[in-house]
């Protein structure tokens, strides 16, 4: 069976903690996408980072181990629809996690095999890397 690899949700782990994420979206993704790539090292994961829009410097693509996707969709909820594109791709599917607190995501990740983490129970475990 191939190793566990991780697709996050970024908007949900990011909008998990109040910590004033909302007056600076590009900056708060940034921070998730720093803390990601310190937690990808530490515990040797696999993470791509879905972002629901282009953020100003964290360009689409590998960044120290981890692949940050822009959403193809546009408008609410795209990055679950990239997400779930993702899940359907993926020729093993039951070796993903799926970051995320979205109940219908959740529901649309798991009927195609693959397994959810909430968005607060991983921002628990970055915070402790």
């Amino acid at each position: 069976m191939a190793p566990v690899r991780w697709i996050v949700d970024a908007s949900n782990v990011i909008g998990s903690r109040p910590d004033g994420w909302w007056h600076d979206r590009d900056r708060a993704a940034r921070r998730l996408a720093d803390d990601v790539t310190a937690w990808a090292a530490v515990t040797g994961s696999s993470v791509t980072l879905v972002l629901d829009r282009p953020v100003a410097g964290l360009e689409p693509g590998l960044h120290d181990g981890v692949t940050v996707a822009v959403a193809r969709w546009r408008g609410r909820d795209a990055a679950d629809h990239e997400i779930v594109w993702i899940v359907e791709e993926d020729a093993e599917p039951g070796t993903l996690r799926v970051v995320t607190s979205d109940r219908r995501l959740r529901e649309r990740v798991e009927a195609l095999g693959g397994r959810v983490v909430s968005s607060l129970r991983f921002r628990t475990d970055l915070d402790r890397s």
